[in-house]
């Protein structure tokens, strides 16, 4: 039978999902089954390296993600089971030439293992950023409390306002979050219609705050995806805070934010 051996690249970013996953846990961002991680790993491989491994199983991809192979966490997985169980609760997955199925090449050992429901919003947005930011290869979607909180808030109809709020609370969060948040409308979990709204937030933003949901962004790897959610919640955290202390913060003026530009 054939086999597949993962590149030291490809094992290194696998280090960082179970990382960041833990992180996720710590915060209790991801409750029960809550939130997915993926990555497009189809760079690290050779088309050779992986056709032929496993059974296919029919999937209608868009027609773009052909070839590709993505990491991704398998639905109804814990995400913190990632930190010891990788090969058990994840797989590498091979999209075939049509994009008519995927087979698997690594991991999903678990009984019964599939890919994670949100797989049509995964692939549509790894083909996304395949054609307008290749860079970017990872995609975390999790629960991050306040961001959440945020998006059942006025604020939320204020793209702007939100950002600029969030952004006053400290120099970080506009040096490390310089695109802001896009609050992106409500859809259904694990329809096309979620992954479209995704992929109009990330035109713009790293960060996309599903309305009612919870939070997803996009970066070169998973750990840079967890620093933008990281920073952008510790922004909303912050705000949410002085509220409840009862003052209205006084926060950056909007020549300092502009000054802060500089280091974005």
């Amino acid at each position: 039978m054939k086999t597949i051996k993962l590149p030291n690249q490809v094992e290194a970013e696998l280090k960082k999902v179970s990382e960041v996953a833990g992180y996720l846990w710590q915060r209790e961002w991801a409750e029960r089954n809550a939130g997915n991680i993926s990555m497009n790993l189809t760079s690290f491989f050779k088309k050779e390296e992986v056709q032929g491994i496993g059974e296919e199983v029919p999937f209608d991809f868009p027609k773009g993600a052909a070839g590709f192979v993505i990491y991704i966490t398998g639905t109804g997985c814990y995400l913190r089971d990632l930190v010891d169980k990788l090969d058990e609760v994840s797989c590498i997955l091979y999209i075939n030439e049509d994009a008519t199925a995927y087979s698997i090449v690594w991991g999903g050992k678990r009984d019964n293992f599939g890919p994670t429901c949100e797989l049509i919003s995964h692939s549509s947005i790894h083909l996304f950023n395949s054609i307008h930011h290749p860079e970017n290869l990872a995609v975390v979607h999790t629960h991050p409390l306040e961001l959440i909180c945020m998006s059942h808030h006025e604020l939320f109809d204020n793209e702007e306002e939100l950002n600029r709020q969030i952004w006053m609370m400290c120099p970080e969060v506009k040096v490390f979050v310089p695109k802001g948040i896009h609050c992106t409308p409500y859809a259904l979990s694990s329809t096309a219609a979620l992954a479209e709204v995704t992929m109009e937030a990330f035109k713009t933003r790293n960060v996309s705050l599903w309305e009612k949901h919870g939070a997803t962004a996009t970066a070169p790897d998973v750990m840079q995806a967890w620093d933008f959610l990281d920073v952008a919640n510790k922004g909303a955290k912050m705000l949410m805070m002085c509220w409840a202390a009862g003052f209205k913060p006084a926060g950056l003026s909007n020549e300092q934010l502009t000054e802060l530009e500089q280091f974005t």
